[in-house]
């Protein structure tokens, strides 16, 4: 185990894995703790992100954030093939999983906790133990799972009632439950706020019994890499702050179609952007 920072308390608490993602270009950082960790950082806010990687790679620009890193022989690491049938996307190897007690005392009170499972590996039941905290989650991470050779597919997720309900929002893509509107349902019924990402299309928010769709604005896409963590990482944010999710939603709309301008860790947005982007929803 090592941390890069003092450990003071922190405000945005992170759990998930680093990953390794083997691009046509060369493996770069990722994963849910980056994106997100990353723009809630921007967004000004302490952060503080409890993971397992084999730190084969460079932080760059996550040495600023304090990080609680426990030993793995290889970071989690995945790899997308893109064919003519669309995207095969394989897992090579797995760094081991993250429970409650890895996380370090000073940062148990955190304001904001998000659980940002990729591959199984952030404890389900970590959701109960941050009863005065706004709980979010991305449970792109338990609606995946992969065979002996590593193929990832879409699964069941056991835990969905039970972590949907005692979380305060949770963010998925249309992708992760394979544009499947009854699983949609179900999962609405059960949160108290679920915000579903399409894309380009924007968002559409459940909250006390309606629906209300977010359009964003058009971009050129350079790399769709990652966009959906930096909007979970605006959205939680700014539901903290504003207890609005209709708001909160419009605000990261702008940050996450912002970022698809720039490739990778890039589209993390600049503190001048993000006041820019508060002008606007303001």
């Amino acid at each position: 185990m090592f941390s890069i920072s003092p450990l003071e308390p922190v405000n945005y608490l992170i759990i998930g894995h680093l990953t390794r993602d083997l691009t046509p270009s060369g493996p770069r950082l990722g994963g849910t703790v980056a994106y997100a960790g990353l723009t809630a950082h921007a967004l000004g806010l302490k952060v503080g992100i409890v993971t397992s990687w084999g730190g084969e790679l460079p932080l760059g620009n996550l040495k600023s954030i304090p990080m609680i890193s426990y030993p793995a022989d290889h970071s989690t690491t995945f790899e997308n093939i893109y064919t003519d049938t669309g995207r095969i996307q394989l897992v090579h190897t797995i760094a081991p999983r993250l429970d409650y007690y890895m996380i370090p005392e000073p940062w148990r009170q955190a304001p904001i906790v998000h659980l940002g499972p990729v591959a199984q590996e952030v404890e389900p039941g970590l959701v109960r133990h941050f009863p005065n905290s706004l709980v979010g989650v991305t449970p792109q991470g338990w609606l995946r799972s992969w065979d002996a050779e590593g193929h990832v597919h879409a699964s069941e997720w056991p835990e969905a009632a039970f972590t949907l309900q005692q979380s305060g929002a949770a963010v998925l893509s249309i992708e992760d439950v394979l544009n499947d509107e009854g699983r949609i349902e179900e999962m609405a019924s059960a949160a108290r706020i679920l915000v579903v990402t399409e894309g380009a299309a924007g968002a559409r928010v459940y909250w006390n019994g309606d629906v209300r769709r977010f359009r964003p604005p058009v971009e050129v896409e350079i790399d769709a890499t990652g966009a959906g963590d930096v909007f979970a990482a605006a959205f939680f944010t700014r539901l903290y702050l504003t207890r609005d999710p209709w708001e909160s939603a419009r605000f990261a709309n702008l940050i996450a179609a912002n970022s698809v301008t720039r490739r990778g860790l890039e589209g993390i947005p600049t503190p001048e952007e993000v006041q820019e982007f508060l002008i606007e929803v303001l």
